[in-house]
């Protein structure tokens, strides 16, 4: 997290969680009846893995964290209120649901010391709103005043994009949060099925070793180029690797300085590509091309391509940006 301290995987929480809340467990997965809801629209579930690519969306949308445990009844009526309000504001915000008892380090490195507690993050700065379960007028005031506060707030930062919508099916359709980009879930709990050939390279992506698990799935690639799910992967830990630690802040910063440095704008538009803003991405690089820089496209080419293999193959962001590219090469 920007100018925060430093995660430290596997520090306990012991003593931040109410005890109270092995009385309140339940047994239903979430979106089953009696469970927590589930993710989808606006509202994201982000891990320790995927955390680090949420925190780099917040220089495009402020996002609204909220850590949890989904199991304790006593905080599903307020997930499910904070996600209505979330959704019907239509990607002026996200919420991003974290489990605090699943992933401990984000927990500590907020210095949380009960739950639920919630926390505005904007430009990778988190600003505490709560701890503890809030009264219905607490949480009614976090609806109607903190939330608006917290959006006009980022616009003034520069904080001005839309956050990605998601299926809660759990099918992207073409939206990638940074969970999503991440390889996460990203369907509220639904474990997708991992072919045994991409497990390695999956559990690099999920240890957040981007590189290794790139070089693990363009093995894959050489075996069997047909394989769409190993290319998607594929362009997702390239992008990762090499954007996923990015200053949001300073690549937005340069890219606005130097408009002809093809280098500043594909920065640019990776970060834009993690933070679920496809539309930006591809805009970003085919102005580019089409503001005179015709000199410079095979990097930019090549570039769209590895983008082109993310979002799904029917997602019309996807068919649009091809055949402008195609346009502006001939």
């Amino acid at each position: 997290m920007a100018d925060t301290q430093q995660f430290n995987p596997g520090m306990s929480l012991a003593g931040a969680v109410d005890l109270e809340s092995l009385k309140h467990q339940v047994k239903a997965d979430p979106g089953q009846q009696g469970g927590a809801p589930k993710a989808g629209g606006y509202v994201v579930d982000t891990s320790e893995n995927t955390f680090q690519a949420m925190v780099q969306t917040s220089s495009t949308f402020p996002i609204l964290l909220l850590l949890w445990t989904p199991g304790d009844d006593r905080l599903i009526d307020l997930a499910r209120k904070l996600g209505d309000a979330v959704n019907a504001l239509k990607g002026k915000i996200q919420l991003s649901r974290i489990d605090a008892t699943a992933n401990p380090s984000i927990a500590q490195a907020l210095q949380v010391q009960g739950l639920p507690a919630l926390f505005g993050l904007i430009g990778g700065r988190p600003m505490p709103i709560l701890q503890g379960l809030p009264h219905d007028d607490e949480l009614q005031q976090v609806i109607d005043q903190i939330i608006p506060q917290l959006i006009q707030l980022a616009q003034q930062s520069g904080a001005t994009g839309t956050a990605p919508y998601t299926e809660a099916s759990g099918d992207d359709g073409g939206s990638d949060s940074a969970d999503d980009v991440a390889g996460g879930d990203g369907d509220g709990g639904k474990a997708q099925q991992v072919p045994p050939e991409h497990m390695q390279a999956h559990l690099l992506a999920q240890n957040g070793d981007y590189e290794g698990a790139a070089a693990a799935y363009e093995r894959i690639l050489e075996a069997n180029p047909a394989d769409g799910l190993a290319a998607r992967e594929h362009a997702k830990a390239v992008l990762l690797a090499r954007a996923g630690e990015s200053n949001v802040r300073e690549v937005r910063a340069q890219a606005a300085a130097n408009p002809d440095d093809v280098e500043a704008q594909l920065a640019v538009a990776d970060v834009d590509m993690i933070g679920g803003q496809i539309d930006d991405a591809f805009g970003r690089l085919l102005d580019y091309l089409a503001a005179g820089h015709r000199d410079q496209i095979e990097p930019v080419r090549h570039r769209l391509l590895e983008y082109f293999a993310i979002p799904e193959a029917n997602d019309p962001r996807l068919s649009r940006a091809r055949r402008r590219l195609a346009t502006l090469m001939y």
